[in-house]
């Protein structure tokens, strides 16, 4: 025989209440109880700003993958998820990332900025490219230059 519990929570905030529920095998008692809710809104919020993310942000993680050859759609996972990581790595320790992120206002358009510059400069460093968007550069004269072959 397999026990399970079952734990609602509503959050009335104003006019508005939310319901939150969850299904758990662990043991529930008023002395527990609210810290496993609030470990399950933790873990809730943690899941959904991080998919919210990927999926809509820059990352692109709703693609379909599926199409490469052999390992490779696990391959591009795996570098979207480092991406992720050293972005959220530049969130919590670097100042002039966290600036420069909330500029743009969303992390969309700071990545087609970013993309933007490694396309049209030759850029000596990442803060060199951090420091341009935060504080703005001066684009040079288009030059066009011609094949002559």
């Amino acid at each position: 025989m397999f026990r399970l519990n079952v734990l609602e929570y509503w959050q009335v905030h104003g006019g508005t209440e939310k319901r939150f529920c969850w299904v758990t095998d662990m043991f529930l008692s008023e002395d527990n109880v609210y810290r496993v809710m609030r470990a399950g809104r933790a873990r809730w919020k943690i899941e959904n700003e991080s998919f919210n993310t990927l999926k809509n942000q820059g990352y692109n993680f709703e693609h379909n993958y599926g199409l490469g050859h052999k390992h490779l759609s696990m391959v591009f996972v795996k570098l979207m998820m480092r991406a992720f990581l050293v972005d959220q790595i530049q969130q919590l320790s670097c100042s002039p990332f966290r600036s420069m992120w909330k500029k743009p206002g969303s992390k969309r358009a700071l990545w087609e900025k970013m993309r933007a510059l490694f396309h049209c400069f030759r850029l000596e460093s990442m803060e060199m490219l951090y420091l341009a968007l935060l504080h703005g550069f001066v684009l040079p004269e288009l030059i066009i230059t011609r094949d002559t072959s």
